[in-house]
């Protein structure tokens, strides 16, 4: 048992008034792919622009400590994906999505009388399998994993401007230069999600309720803004990378020109703002699809019967900590944006716009889902209907969130963490090195109190090891023996809950 699922009771139909009206709420899944947890507005960020999501929170809720237990694309999505944690979905870093499991989001909708249907990036393998969706839209950032694959992106980019080149910008994938988008802006696969998401619910004619994912491929690299959209941000001054006085000293390279997909990297705060002021202007403009998206919902008449959650597979580093991109456990990586706008009726206790305080995952919107069209959330599965929050002054609730993955871009970089929101416990697998954070006084995570002989640093220091301790138990003599953690000799990639029959890279 996992440490999010620990002392928790079944919960079976919070929504169930609805259900039994045969009322079940339209479900709206909107996603981001690399988004920090403070590129919106609504989380206290002066420096961008994000009216319409912004609007969205405070007509519904901010979750502001969530996070994702893995966070790179394909972990974080399985998790989504199935309502599981890491362990128990089997993917604990950058690895295949697996074919088929037990519990998939689409799958278990259209099993409650749901229409599933799913537009933008997927990230999935084979790239067109469905997990239940009855229709599917996508674009998968130029990724190519099979034969004759082509997404329904590319396929519409060449009906529109054959002869072009999609990626004229020129920055690579998982580069952090940034460029403004070199062709029209029509073309951007920003705009062309917010178009199909606009089609879908300008065209739904059923009487049966919408399970509709919308998948943004930005702000995630490149950061390619339209020049339009850069213009918005040329008087505002980008914040600087945050520096703890506990990471790796860098020297200053001056040309990451040599460099521009490393993982660890110090270019100076100038480049790092201009990378940032990119990856803003990127996210401005996937808010104006948000905008569209909502106003679409609305004069449609679907808005108010609408459970809408706008949520991130992980953020980016941006530079914090000489870091760039994801896979780490630090707050830039880890946390990301999470809102949930419940539909007209549903049980709201707390008052519209209230930040909530409770650690949450993407495992737990898989359960919400379920519980908001009256179905069972399993017992086995390790995320929880949120539903309880909003409606409950109290209700139970998972202590810490788990999060781990396994070793990417350098051998140390495999770790699992425990955190609340308001401290973090990091345990390096291969190392034994630990690193402790009051994220209450050092949001920015620039002091590692591990190592620290203050009271409070030595009582949470071993509070947290025990909290890890419980919650690897289950793993076996590998990974605890004789309550002590151990020191592993090797990364493990799939653990044995992993699906079988499952390709594996």
């Amino acid at each position: 048992m996992t440490v999010g699922s620990v002392g928790l009771p079944l919960l079976h139909t919070v929504a169930a008034e609805q259900a039994e009206k045969n009322q079940k709420p339209h479900i709206i899944l909107i996603m981001t792919d690399q988004q920090r947890f403070d590129a919106i507005g609504c989380a206290g960020n002066s420096s961008i622009i994000t009216p319409h999501i912004d609007r969205l929170a405070s007509e519904g809720h901010l979750f502001c400590n969530a996070y994702t237990a893995s966070p790179s694309s394909t972990p974080a999505r399985a998790g989504m994906l199935t309502g599981m944690s890491p362990w128990h979905h089997g993917l604990l870093g950058y690895g295949v999505v697996a074919e088929h499991y037990k519990y998939e989001m689409p799958r278990m909708l259209v099993e409650q009388g749901y229409h599933a249907m799913g537009i933008g990036k997927m990230h999935w393998h084979p790239q067109y399998v469905t997990h239940g969706f009855e229709s599917m839209l996508i674009d998968e950032s130029g990724r190519v994993e099979e034969p004759y694959f082509m997404s329904d992106y590319r396929k519409w980019f060449n009906t529109q401007a054959f002869g072009l080149n999609p990626d004229s910008t020129g920055v690579e994938w998982n580069a952090h230069g940034a460029k403004a988008y070199a062709l029209p802006e029509r073309l951007h696969p920003t705009v062309w999600t917010g178009d199909r998401a606009v089609e879908t619910i300008q065209g739904y004619s059923s009487d049966k309720p919408l399970f509709l994912k919308v998948s943004f491929a930005r702000p995630h690299s490149p950061y390619d803004p339209p020049q339009r959209v850069l213009d918005m941000y040329k008087d505002i001054d980008m914040p600087e990378p945050w520096i703890g006085d506990w990471c790796q000293p860098m020297e200053l390279d001056t040309n990451p020109q040599k460099h521009p997909e490393a993982a660890r990297g110090n270019f100076g705060v100038e480049y790092a703002k201009n990378s940032r002021k990119h990856y803003y202007a990127a996210v401005t403009f996937i808010d104006e699809q948000v905008g569209r998206i909502v106003e679409e919902l609305k004069k449609k008449g679907m808005y108010d019967n609408a459970l809408i959650c706008y949520v991130v597979d992980h953020g980016d580093m941006l530079g914090d900590h000489h870091m760039w991109r994801k896979t780490y456990a630090y707050e830039g990586s880890a946390a990301i944006p999470f809102i949930v706008k419940l539909p007209k009726g549903m049980t709201d206790n707390q008052a519209q716009g209230t930040k909530m305080e409770q650690p949450v995952e993407l495992r737990d919107l898989l359960p919400t889902f379920l519980d908001a069209s009256g179905a069972e959330v399993p017992a086995d599965m390790d995320g929880r209907s949120m539903l309880p929050l909003f409606k409950e002054e109290n209700a139970p609730w998972r202590e810490f969130i788990d999060i781990e993955h396994a070793t990417a871009y350098w051998q140390n970089n495999y770790w699992c963490a425990l955190t609340d929101g308001k401290i973090k416990y990091i345990w390096f697998f291969l190392s034994g090195e630990e690193q402790l954070f009051d994220l209450v006084k050092d949001p920015q995570e620039l002091h590692d109190l591990a190592k620290t002989k203050t009271k409070w640093a030595k009582k949470n220091l071993e509070r947290m090891r025990q909290a890890m301790v419980a919650h690897l138990s289950e793993r076996g003599e590998e990974w605890v023996k004789d309550g002590q953690l151990v020191v592993r000799k090797k990364n493990l990639l799939y653990s044995p809950n992993y699906p079988k029959n499952t390709k594996k890279k």
